[in-house]
């Protein structure tokens, strides 16, 4: 069984990942790319799903931690017997390198007694390989794909399973090298574990060496870099959502979704993130897979896409698979990358500003792009739209849709007026940009409720109208957007933690169309420590942080949601929609304490 969500932490090479829970299982990895099929699918079954487990044969009591500012897990085992650590890695590669995950055993005291199970499923858990030994080791062979197991340790078949006990003392280190490689290739060349384990300390330390960023909140800043780097694909420089698909926001519910790839609605606020702490290359990298994956036509642009741009990610289910603690359907693909999500053009906008504004390389195709963004949203900004979460049910004109088509024309302006020297296509863009303006105060404020609302004409809540100062829209201090977050403190806050939006206690929504309930949802708790902070609630805008810091689990990781039902993670892991605004977060805070301490505390606004 698998073990709980917050029970999991990541290795990675930044093109794929695995999932190592508390005890010692490797029960999530595709390979070779993030939305790969994968060959441990035990996360979201059984055992039977694919696994690998490295533990004491006894009893034995786990503690474990990254070793320092890396992806370097450490797990030590305390048994009677003495004391063991496993450490897990995957050391970073290129394009062309075969995919490698190394388990180390070493001796810490005593003589102790370990049991390996390796058990391969190709297909996500479908397909039992032919499995035969090699020259210091097994490979199994299934299709396409193969793996290849090298350790100095015999493996003997069992139970469909490869299986070894075997004693480490104090001193000794054994190395298991796990390497992918499609069917057709040899047997990989052998790789010295000890060899990647110091290349991949100094890779990591090098890289962390790069941050700008030396506040109050660095640990935390520190791990969500890292987890942001490993959920980058390398080749490209697209960051996908998460690891992992199918990890319920609602357990034993429907609301189960694959996020192995890369959202343009986290544009901005990644470059943001990357910027701010001194990770120029890497928001170069963003911005460039960005560009390149919605050239063409402005009405194709995708809500998502694969990680080297792919358009197509058909949806289909898993059947065979019953799901993270019976939460079914398992899918993989995500049917949403069809929507139509008007709030992304306004995130792309944003984000090439930003990077202009930054100094990344701009040039005329960026203007070509940008303008033909606009022309598309000039003729499709009033229409209703599937929303910013999603949603499966009826279109309708969400507020956080019109507030992100205003960015779009008012970023646009901008540039056009000040750096294409443009005044007439300024202008025009202005006045769109001061209709939908006046229309969003009229149509999507309820007197009645005290807020900004979903969509326009309802009653429902929505926590994305917390970015309404952020992008500027309004300041911080103005009374609706004060009263707006009175009104979510009050009425989508649960145990200290912010939903989405207000769903039915029971039965199907009819705004999402899914039935089932779901956890909070972190990204928006930090999006409310933020607006607390622009409006100088600097008290409460901590408390939130630091409520949220709290969540985070034993090695610092952040799912997609917290459920205060059962006090526990939900949602896929690990989570870059929770980890980028928990550094942007970081930031805001440490940068107007520092402000408050000079006397010259300025809440960030963003220029129009």
């Amino acid at each position: 069984m698998a073990g709980r969500i917050e029970d999991y932490a990541i290795v990675g090479d930044m093109q794929s990942a695995a999932l190592i829970s508390r005890d010692g299982s490797v029960d999530w990895l595709c390979l070779p790319r993030f939305d790969s099929a994968a060959c441990f699918a035990a996360l979201l079954g059984t055992e039977e799903h694919g696994s690998w487990r490295i533990a004491p044969a006894g009893d034995g009591t786990p503690s474990r931690r990254y070793a320092g500012e890396t992806l370097i897990l450490e797990t030590d085992w305390e048994t009677p017997d003495g004391a063991v650590r496993v450490i897990d890695f995957m050391p970073p590669r290129e394009e062309d390198d075969q995919p490698v995950l190394i388990r180390i055993v070493e001796g810490l005291r005593g003589t102790v007694t370990m049991d390996l199970t390796l058990r391969v499923r190709f297909g996500y858990g479908a397909v039992v390989p032919w499995v035969y030994r090699v020259d210091g080791g097994v490979r199994a062979i299934a299709g396409p794909d193969s793996v290849c197991l090298q350790t100095p340790v015999p493996l003997t078949g069992r139970d469909m399973s490869h299986q070894v006990s075997f004693q480490v003392s104090a001193g000794d280190r054994v190395p298991f090298v796990l390497t992918y490689q499609p069917s057709h290739k040899s047997q990989p060349v052998r790789t010295d574990a000890g060899d990647c384990l110091e290349e991949t300390r100094k890779f990591w330390q090098d890289w962390v060496s790069k941050c700008t960023y030396h506040g109050v909140y660095r640990d935390a800043v520190v791990r969500s870099l890292i987890t942001l780097k490993a959920l980058t694909y390398q080749p490209t420089g697209g960051i996908v959502a998460a690891a992992t698909t199918s990890l319920p926001e609602d357990i034993g519910g429907v609301r189960n979704w694959d996020y192995r790839y890369c959202w343009l609605r986290d544009a901005t606020i990644t470059l943001e993130a990357l910027l701010r702490t001194g990770y120029t290359d890497e928001a170069l990298a963003w911005r460039q897979w960005l560009s390149r994956a919605i050239a063409g036509d402005a009405a194709d642009v995708q809500i998502m896409y694969g990680v080297g741009g792919e358009r197509r990610l058909d949806e289909w289910e898993a059947d065979w698979l019953p799901g993270y603690e019976g939460s079914a359907p398992v899918r993989i693909g995500n049917a949403a990358a069809g929507q139509l999500q008007l709030d992304v053009y306004g995130e792309v906008i944003d984000a090439l500003q930003l990077s202009c504004k930054s100094g990344l390389h701009d040039d005329r195709h960026t203007w070509s792009l940008k303008r033909s963004l606009l022309s598309f949203l000039e003729e499709h900004w009033a229409e209703p739209d599937d929303g910013l979460w999603e949603v499966r049910g009826p279109r309708r004109h969400f507020v956080h849709s019109k507030v992100m088509a205003w960015v779009a024309f008012d970023r646009g302006a901008a540039y056009a007026e000040r750096t294409m020297g443009e005044p007439e296509l300024a202008s025009r863009w202005r006045g769109i940009r001061d209709q939908i303006h006046r229309e969003v105060c009229e149509k999507g404020y309820n007197q009645d409720r005290g807020a900004f609302t979903q969509y326009y004409g309802a009653t429902e809540l929505d926590a994305s109208v917390l970015l309404i100062p952020d992008v500027g829209f309004l300041p911080a201090d103005d009374p609706r957007v004060a009263a707006t977050v009175s009104a979510l403190q009050r009425d989508l806050m649960s145990d200290g933690f912010m939903r989405r939006y207000e769903l039915p206690p029971g039965g199907t929504s009819a705004v999402d169309g899914l039935a089932g309930s779901e956890g909070a949802f972190l990204a928006c708790s930090f999006w409310l420590a933020n607006a607390l902070d622009l409006a100088g609630r600097d008290d409460e805008a901590a408390a939130a942080f630091d409520r949220l810091l709290a969540l985070r689990n034993d090695v610092g990781l952040l799912s997609e949601e917290y459920d205060p039902r059962y006090g526990r993670l939900v949602g896929n892991m690990p989570q870059a929609f929770s980890h980028v605004p928990l550094i942007q977060t970081a930031l805001n805070l440490s940068n107007h304490a520092e402000e408050h301490r000079r006397g010259t505390d300025e809440r960030r606004i963003v220029p129009g």
